[in-house]
């Protein structure tokens, strides 16, 4: 049989299309994945910051999730914004149903305009729930500092905190070290099993990062759809957002935190072979 690479997408809607469930699918589109996705809220968003916020009712959360993957199936899962409890919930019972190999885990808390995405009684929901399910998890700095309740300033508190999460029941996360302040940006990859990976890049002067992170983690996902390994995975996602952040970063779109390129180098969509018909 031959057949896509899939990858699906749990998020939220940027109406701006920096972000969230655009972002995710012009990445995967852009790397050669067939992406689909699961919309967990609307929001009202531009380039200047988050209007308003409509979550989607949770059995239309099930709904979505049940027609995706009882149908096509999925190789990897990206998910980003859940913004209540009932949400998580919702997913957390199609996760053990379905058991997908891959979840890359975008905990999205606040956005770049500094405006709350989820609310306060489901930090604890995701730190019970979510940690032990996810491959990966992918916080900024002020993710990771709620979520293991270290503060952070410095790179040493990055290893300090992500040490914390695996500690937490993560199997590995991603220390993104883009808001401290540096010409360098340092990245840290820690998994359970003892392994340490440091990715370093430079740091673009732009103000076109709006959806930076949810590119990263869809990235991510799109290559360990392609059957890249976690590490490698990683390595390859942070070249693809660097490159998209660099070739867009002097265009002009709104008046805020502009979007990044992510068809700088678009891929055609890849066509595999595997012998026999199975969800993974």
């Amino acid at each position: 049989m031959i057949y896509y690479p899939k990858c699906l997408t749990i998020a939220g809607s940027d109406s701006g299309g920096g972000a969230g469930i655009q972002a995710d699918l012009k990445t995967m589109s852009a790397i050669g994945v067939y992406g689909m996705s699961v919309i967990t809220a609307i929001t009202a968003q531009n380039t200047c910051g988050v209007k308003a916020i409509q979550p989607i009712d949770s059995d239309i959360v099930t709904a979505q999730l049940e027609a995706v993957l009882s149908d096509i199936g999925t190789d990897s899962i990206k998910i980003g914004m859940l913004h209540s409890v009932n949400i998580i919930k919702a997913v957390i019972e199609i996760l053990d149903k379905y058991t997908p190999r891959y979840v890359v885990f975008d905990p999205v808390m606040v956005s770049t305009s500094g405006h709350k995405l989820i609310e306060d009684n489901t930090i604890d929901t995701i730190r019970e729930t979510m940690f032990s399910r996810s491959t990966i998890i992918t916080p900024n700095l002020d993710e990771a500092s709620l979520l293991s309740n270290i503060p952070i300033s410095k790179e040493k508190d990055m290893y300090k905190a992500g040490k914390k999460l695996l500690e937490k029941g993560c199997h590995a996360v991603l220390m993104k070290g883009g808001h401290l302040k540096s010409k360098i940006m340092t990245d840290l990859l820690l998994t359970a099993d003892g392994e340490e990976y440091i990715f370093k890049a430079e740091n673009i002067t732009t103000s076109n990062t709006h959806g930076t992170g949810c590119t990263l983690s869809s990235a991510i996902a799109s290559y360990l759809a392609l059957s890249h390994s976690l590490s490698d995975s990683v390595k390859l996602a942070k070249q693809f957002v660097t490159s998209a952040i660099k070739t867009g970063s002097k265009v002009t779109t709104g008046k805020g935190h502009g979007p990044l390129n992510h068809f700088f180098a678009p891929q055609p969509l890849h066509i595999l072979k595997k012998e026999e018909d199975t969800f993974h």
